[in-house]
């Protein structure tokens, strides 16, 4: 069925959800992992004249480092759950391209991720990473809620 699964985390508890999901289905057939997370580019995160006290050497730093931090977490609950892990970090990348790019690239043929489940307004001005994966992936998307 499935030979390697994407598992998506930004390192937040709802993220968690998807990994354990990713992880149980994995073990259940047989498949490796891949695990991405994707930071923004600092022009995305520190808009105009705020760019001047938050230099982009300090952001990289400081996303590289909170990516490190993640995956690293990640990989100690894939090796608690006796699951294959690669992991991957994406910089300077939006979350739903560097998720696309990740599974393409490393072969995947399922994405697993959480969802906020926003909808209305808030949904209009933050936007949906997990939609826009479903909507541009070409790979089946589990999406966990």
């Amino acid at each position: 069925m499935y030979k390697n699964i994407l598992v998506a985390t930004d390192g937040s508890e709802l993220a968690h959800k998807a990994i354990a999901q990713g992880f149980a289905l994995a073990k259940a057939v047989g498949a490796k992992v891949t695990a991405v997370t994707v930071t923004e580019p600092w022009t995305a995160v520190v808009p105009g004249e705020m760019g001047m006290a938050f230099p982009v050497g300090e952001y990289e730093k400081g996303a590289s480092e909170n990516a490190a931090n993640i995956l690293a977490a990640v990989k100690a609950e894939a090796a608690k759950a006796g699951v294959a892990c690669e992991t991957v970090h994406m910089a300077d990348q939006y979350p739903a391209d560097g998720i696309i790019a990740t599974a393409k690239e490393k072969g995947c043929d399922l994405i697993v991720m959480a969802s906020h489940g926003r909808r209305g307004l808030s949904r209009l001005l933050i936007g949906s990473q997990a939609n826009q994966v479903v909507v541009h992936s070409s790979i089946p998307v589990l999406v966990v809620r």
